[in-house]
This record gives structure tokens, sequence and C-alpha cells, in this order.
């Protein structure tokens, strides 16, 4: 039985070519058209990507300068910050940073609660005692808790780039669009109406947010030669809030790549360890396979 290739009219490929550039052109310009946040570069990007401990620093100077005054890290403890994988901090410098903050602890001996230097071990204490207290200082606006901030916010990229993003392995939209809300504030266009106390951002969904611009260039001090911008403060906190909610990213890539290493290595045992079993038992039955009368005739 003979099978026969189907050929195709060369017009009707040029055809299904066409069409899938322009629909692919399609959806690059809706993702403009919708104020897509710029994709980055971040060294913590790929399989093999890793935290900048002195970015993360100046992130974390950022947020204790800046956006602590409202955002709470309440998953995160001043521990942490001397944690492999993480700023860098030593225990001391860590337990040095804890004190400059004021927890509540207790109750004490006479059933209050009273205020106290933060330890090591303290968790970072909340802006506010509670939602309430919040609400009411911000004009009725709740800022969320930044602990997990960067893993919990995204951007819907739809069809085709979904798909290219699993290939790929990008997982740097929430970053992305922190550095995006943080650079993203702009005169609205004409006839666009905000609402009392609202901020027109480009990014934001809906473009008006309730957050005033928390950064300017050089209002946030840097020691090491880092330019003192708005889009670079973007990029340093956003690297923060990304280990925030995921500390042990650069442990979970290292061990991830070791058990691939040992997959692969015990793939190739397990290979050669089946040909030596049955090498003898497969020889036997080639042995024993009776024949057809043409085999013996040369």
């Amino acid at each position: 039985m003979k099978f026969h290739r189907m050929k195709f009219p060369r017009g009707i490929l040029a055809l299904a070519v066409a069409a899938a550039l322009t629909a692919f052109g399609s959806f690059a310009v809706r993702a403009q058209e919708a104020d897509a946040p710029p994709r980055l570069s971040w060294s913590f990007a790929g399989p093999f990507g890793i935290y900048d401990p002195a970015q993360l620093q100046r992130g974390f100077k950022i947020y204790r300068e800046v956006c602590s005054n409202c955002h709470s890290l309440k998953l995160v403890s001043f521990r942490n910050l001397a944690d492999p994988g993480g700023p860098g901090f030593t225990e001391a410098q860590a337990a040095a940073i804890a004190a400059s903050f004021q927890v509540t602890a207790g109750p004490n001996d006479q059933g209050q609660m009273y205020q106290r230097p933060g330890q090591i071990a303290d968790y970072f204490p909340p802006p506010f005692p509670n939602e309430q207290a919040a609400r009411a200082a911000l004009g009725g606006k709740l800022p969320p808790d930044m602990s997990t901030l960067a893993k919990a916010r995204s951007y819907e990229w739809g069809f085709p780039w979904f798909i290219l993003d699993a290939f790929r392995m990008y997982q740097e939209d929430g970053p992305d669009y922190i550095h995006a809300i943080i650079t993203g504030y702009t005169d609205p266009p004409p006839g666009f109406v905000l609402p009392p106390g609202g901020q027109y951002n480009k990014y934001f969904p809906g473009h008006a947010i309730g957050m005033p611009k928390p950064l300017s260039d050089g209002q946030v001090q840097y020691t090491d030669g880092t330019p003192m911008t708005v889009d670079q403060y973007g990029r340093d906190v956003a690297a923060f809030l990304m280990w925030a909610a995921e500390p042990t990213l650069d442990a979970r890539k290292r061990l991830g790549f070791q058990v691939m290493i040992f997959l692969i290595v015990f793939t190739g045992l397990l290979y050669f360890t089946k040909k030596r079993v049955w090498h003898d038992v497969l020889h036997d039955a080639e042995l024993q396979r009776p024949r057809a009368p043409t085999e013996y005739q040369h």
C-alpha cells in the first residue's frame, strides 16, 4: 500500500502565513493600545536567575523610607533580612533595623498592651493598628499589604503571549506591574474625569488610582552611585517586594537544578542497567526464535 504526500498549493500556504502574521501583529497592537506594562530585565528571571543583594538593600531602603508609611509587610520578619539569598544583611544589622521600629507587645502585668523596640524575631509592624484606622487616616482607602504583592499582581496578556511565556518561563509579571504603577503617573488625557482624590496612572486598571505619586527623582538617597531616578526606584522596590513574596527563590532554583542533574544521571543508570539485565534474555530469545527457510540461504 502506497501513501502519497498531500501537496498544498503555494498560494494557500502563503495566505496561511500572511493570516498568521496579521493575527500576531494585531495582538501586538492590542497590547500596545491597552497600555501593557513594559517587560524589564531582572536578575532573578529565568531558571538560573538569582536576587541581587545590593538591589534588595536599595529596595528595602525605599520601602522603609516611603512605602512603610502606608503599606504593611506583615508576613516578613526582621530575621528574614539576614537569611541566605536575601538582602545580605548580617544578624547584627538585622537586629539594629528591628530595634529602630516600635512594635506592639503585651499584655503586661496590668493587662495592657505596650510599645517596645523591635527584636530580630518580630515581624514588620503595620503602620496602622487596624483597617478602620487606615481608612480613617487615608480618606477611606485601604493600602494593600506588600508581603505577597509581587506574586498577587500580574497583567493579562492574552493569546499568544501566555503560551510563549510558558515556554520561556517568564514569571516576572508582578515586578513589571509594580514598576509600571510607580512610573505610570501622568496627566490625564482630555475628557478623562478623575474621582475626588484620584490620580491618573496609565498602567493602573481603569487609570484612576487612589495612591498619590509616591516617588520623585532624588527623593531617596543612594550611597553606591546608583541613579536616583523614579525608574530605578521602581526597579529596586519591585525586586525587594519580589523577594518578600518569594524569599526562597534562590534555594528553589538551586534545588531544581540539582534534581534535574540527578534525574538525568538516574535515567542513564536505569537505561544501562536495563541493557545489562536483559542482555542475556534477549540473546537467548533471539537464538531460539524459529527462522524462515530463506534465512538459512546465503
